[in-house]
């Protein structure tokens, strides 16, 4: 990589980094973009350089939250014990991740405020990727209803989604998320095959 852009990706990784604090303790709209270019020596050019506008910034500290996010389910998820409790698990710590208040505040309120539908994001799409592989092999197995998988996939992530966007808006999110995490598995378990009965 050379100097020109190698400065410029440390100029993008700084802004990423100081809007995600300014989005998370101040929100989208208090967040000035004056105040976070001074806070990491730039100019608002470079803000603008780098991401269009302030609403590109939010995409970029989104997609950035949305694939930590990813990653620590799938982790979750490895650690089952079969393949079906993983798929379950990754849904499952999805959705208790909207009780973390970064996640809370800047990928389930602002972001859809700003962003639009959040299974069109780009970070959804590869999670959906994800879900319907893991869904196809399951079906293969015979653990699953002959469904098809990418029916099965968006309606399992859009279930974890919804119930996570519940979560976020609820004045009570300590109290909603066992009841969104119950609701998820009985809705799940209803693609198991007859025999392969399990939450």
């Amino acid at each position: 990589m050379n100097k020109r852009a190698q400065t410029m990706a440390e100029n993008r990784a700084k802004l990423v980094s100081a809007a995600r604090k300014a989005f998370a303790e101040k929100g989208y709209a208090a967040a000035s973009m004056d105040d976070l270019t001074a806070e990491v020596g730039l100019t608002r050019g470079a803000l603008y350089h780098n991401f269009g506008n302030k609403r590109g910034l939010l995409a970029a500290v989104v997609e950035q939250i949305d694939t930590e996010m990813a990653l620590r389910a799938n982790a979750v998820g490895a650690d089952a014990e079969d393949a079906w409790q993983g798929l379950l698990a990754e849904g499952v710590a999805y959705i208790r991740m909207a009780l973390d208040p970064e996640v809370q505040r800047i990928v389930l309120l602002d972001g859809p405020a700003v962003l639009g539908d959040p299974s069109q994001w780009p970070s959804q799409n590869s999670c959906l990727e994800v879900t319907r592989q893991r869904v196809e092999g399951l079906i293969t197995q015979g653990i699953l209803k002959p469904v098809d998988p990418e029916a099965a996939a968006r309606l399992l992530s859009g279930a974890a989604l919804n119930a996570a966007l519940w979560i976020a808006a609820s004045d009570t999110p300590q109290e909603v998320t066992p009841k969104a995490v119950e609701a998820f598995q009985l809705l799940a378990s209803g693609l198991l095959e007859k025999g392969n009965a399990q939450i």
